[in-house]
């Protein structure tokens, strides 16, 4: 049961930890609970920051996307 509720979370997640993970060679574990850890100190500013480097990496995806479409012709 709680592997398929990690699984859901993480095919629908941005892929932030992931990306950071890679960009800083730190397992992505450890940044998920650095996360976790600091939205509850910060009172919630790393969510909020989560999200928008979620909308920045899904935004990137789109524009490299759309670049390579444009230019095919």
């Amino acid at each position: 049961m709680i592997q398929r509720i990690l699984v859901f979370f993480e095919q629908r997640s941005f892929g932030v930890c992931a990306y950071i993970g890679e960009k800083f060679g730190i397992s992505i574990s450890k940044i998920r609970l650095f996360f976790i850890y600091s939205s509850f100190l910060a009172v919630g500013f790393p969510i909020i920051f989560y999200l928008l480097a979620g909308v920045v990496l899904d935004v990137r995806a789109f524009v490299k996307r759309m670049r390579h479409r444009l230019w095919d012709f």
